[in-house]
């Protein structure tokens, strides 16, 4: 909806934060004489509450950055050098379509779209396209590189992504914030977290960095990483032998309490804070606190599932809050993704139907590295891939083992097109470079995973030059394939109505307000119903015992253990810096300006023994490569453990790399995750 305007050439229009974050915030833009000139967080969006992060209130820089591409590119140089020449849309679109039909015409499978959540819009980021790729026969995206470990863990538990309602937090009375800096990831829970430590809430931050929500909370058990599940599984036999367990709640609406009590009962304290790194009073503390007060409730992070045993230690978590009945209570439980509660119709978007009975193979995309240079195994015994459509996504930076990436996609024999709104490390490698309109120029309707609003994004102003939307760009390649299928002249306005199915939302709600809010229960695990073929909460499984795997949580050592290697003694995890968002946002200059450089956070005793000080320009490595940048003797960083803060361009790199230099492709023993956290590397001074 447009609001009243308030001069004849002035008025606002609402729409929705796109990024990768919970909060899914709404936004009112204010637009003079077609050029927007202001932008504000939905006063009325009770989530929002007018206010918006850092990074999002500078949005308006963003969108009217002198970098902004607003033509189509043809690449003239080598792969990676960035160098291109402008063409028309027929003139590019043309010659994609044609390339993309020589390669499927002998190999469909050949071709691979690449993607993920530059955009969490339904429209711009799984609609047309997904048709696009399932009527070409391309090999699927298994889409892993967030949240999949997590998010299989909790469907095996609690059976799907779904937990508390977010507003209720202010309620609570004590409050663990797992595996997330809340202040820079997730604002607008912890407004609520904050009412409620006003109210005399304590507040536990678990997290091997001393971040700023660390700071803000009454404790902080920086344990190493990896070793969440040890922590959470010492907490169950301490509910155990102190008899601070819900045993109604347990009898009725758990599966497996048996089986989980003599599991949690070989892991004292000691044997967990010796694998954890604290110290057994600050675990002896936090499990009599979680036992003894009501109501408790968690907010768990992806942070804590990027490493091998992430899957079960998010399985282990997810178990607490039944074993102590906090589902009874609306301010009570556990949320790591609301997600899973919103009704959106994937059939209608997707199209699989356009598969036609065809079943292509899967490709991870944590393991791109792998597949575009060959790798058998990522390949899935399948051929190589000739053609590669990016989107939404910036893998050369952000996927892990960054070196491999970039060889992979410098193969001159990779046919590669890039849909982007700046010319990002992956653009520098495309033969085409499209530009992508932002969210102010384009439909879009998003779910969250914070909150349990649908919310509505309208275009606010025209596109930037020549610039269009990813389902403008799908839409055309269709018609230049031939393909008639009705579903491929549906416009973005309509794509938007097919997300959900009229009768799941209010519409006249999403379209009067941006924002329509889902009926739900407010303890909706009060009496049980979860939704896992039990109904029950699953401490033990019998979906994953049935695939060969243990049906209980369990710790499972990191692939590489802290301390395990005398060559890279060192653990490394890579938190988000403050002011960015993955590779979002850092070609912005205000917000680089407020990041500086890139840098690693290491504890005083580690630079000491190193000889490094602080400021200094040091060499991390390991096997896989090494990134040179600044060290900063920190106090957020623990000892034995290395913060490197992302995730930078490369190219904005000292040595043209950043940490996913030193990251694996190593996979999560569940959702076939990256393990960006499971990483030892070495520190060293190197001369500036």
């Amino acid at each position: 909806m447009t609001a009243p305007t308030t001069t004849p050439d002035t008025h606002t229009v609402l729409g929705a934060c796109p990024h990768d974050c919970p909060d899914t915030c709404g936004l009112v833009t204010t637009v003079q004489g077609g050029v927007a000139i202001k932008l504000q967080g939905n006063a009325a969006h009770r989530h929002t509450g007018g206010v918006l992060c850092t990074k999002v209130s500078r949005y308006l820089e963003r969108n009217a950055h002198p970098e902004r591409l607003t033509q189509p590119l043809r690449r003239v140089g080598r792969k990676g050098e960035g160098r291109f020449e402008p063409v028309s849309w027929d003139e590019a679109l043309d010659d994609i379509a044609a390339r993309l039909t020589a390669i499927a015409a002998d190999q469909p499978q050949a071709i691979l779209p690449y993607s993920y959540a530059g955009t969490m819009g339904l429209v711009q980021g799984e609609s047309m396209d997904r048709r696009f790729f399932h009527k070409l026969g391309a090999s699927l995206l298994d889409r892993t590189i967030c949240s999949t470990a997590g998010g299989e863990a909790l469907g095996y538990t609690l059976g799907g992504k779904v937990g508390m309602r977010i507003e209720h937090f202010a309620e609570s009375k004590l409050i663990l914030i797992w595996g997330s800096n809340a202040i820079a990831s997730n604002l607008h829970f912890w407004r609520h977290a904050q009412a409620a430590k006003r109210a005399g809430a304590r507040l536990v931050c678990i997290d091997p960095r001393r971040s700023e929500t660390a700071d803000k909370c009454d404790d902080h058990i920086a344990l190493l990483p990896g070793t969440d599940g040890a922590l959470a599984l010492a907490l169950m036999h301490e509910l155990i032998v102190h008899d601070w367990l819900d045993h109604d709640y347990i009898a009725r609406h758990t599966v497996g309490w048996d089986q989980l009590r003599e599991r949690a009962l070989q892991w004292p304290p000691e044997r967990a804070a010796a694998v954890c790194g604290v110290p057994v009073a600050q675990i002896e503390a936090l499990a009599r606190d979680y036992g003894t007060t009501r109501p408790a409730a968690i907010r768990l992070n992806y942070g804590m599932q990027r490493v091998r045993g992430g899957g079960n230690a998010a399985r282990a978590v997810a178990c607490l809050p039944a074993l102590v009945g906090a589902w009874r209570h609306r301010a009570g439980g556990l949320l790591l993704s609301a997600s899973g509660q919103f009704p959106v119709d994937r059939a209608t978007l997707h199209r699989p139907d356009l598969l036609a009975g065809r079943q292509p193979r899967t490709l991870n995309m944590s393991r791109i590295g792998d597949v575009l240079t060959g790798d058998a195994t990522a390949l899935a015994g399948g051929p190589a891939v000739k053609a590669v459509v990016v989107y939404n996504s910036n893998p050369v930076a952000v996927a892990p083992e960054s070196a491999k990436v970039a060889a992979g996609f410098a193969r001159e024999d990779l046919f590669t097109v890039v849909l982007e709104q700046f010319q990002t490390d992956t653009a520098d490698y495309a033969d085409y470079l499209l530009p992508a309109t932002t969210q102010l120029e384009h439909w879009d309707i998003h779910f969250s995973y914070g909150h349990t609003d649908v919310m509505l994004n309208r275009p606010a102003v025209a596109p930037r030059g020549q610039a269009r939307s990813n389902a403008w760009v799908f839409r055309e390649l269709a018609r230049r394939m031939g393909w008639d299928e009705p579903c491929f002249a549906d416009d973005d306005e309509a794509l938007c109505r097919q997300a959900f199915r009229p009768e799941a939302i209010d519409w006249a709600a999403l379209e009067r307000d941006g924002f329509a809010t889902l009926p739900l229960p407010e303890a909706p695990f009060a009496e049980g119903g979860f939704p896992t073929p039990s109904g029950k909460c699953e401490f033990f499984s019998a979906r994953l015992a049935a695939q060969g795997l243990d049906g209980l949580p369990d710790h499972l050592p990191n692939h590489e253990p802290a301390g395990s290697s005398a060559d890279y003694p060192l653990a490394m995890i890579s938190p988000p810096a403050r002011n960015f968002l993955n590779s979002t946002f850092v070609n912005v200059t205000s917000l680089r300006s407020m990041e500086g450089e890139p840098l690693v956070e290491i504890h005083a005793d580690d630079a000491a023994a190193r000889g490094i000080a602080d400021g200094a320009m040091v060499r991390v490595f390991n096997a896989r490569g090494e990134h040179r940048c600044r060290a900063e003797v920190s106090r957020r960083a623990r000892p034995g453990v290395v913060n490197g803060l992302g995730i930078w361009w490369r190219k904005l790199g000292v040595d043209g790399t950043n940490v996913n230099e030193l990251t694996s492709q190593r996979l999560t023993d569940l959702g076939r995750g990256p393990t960006f956290y499971d990483c030892l590397v070495q520190v060293e001074a190197v001369a500036a």
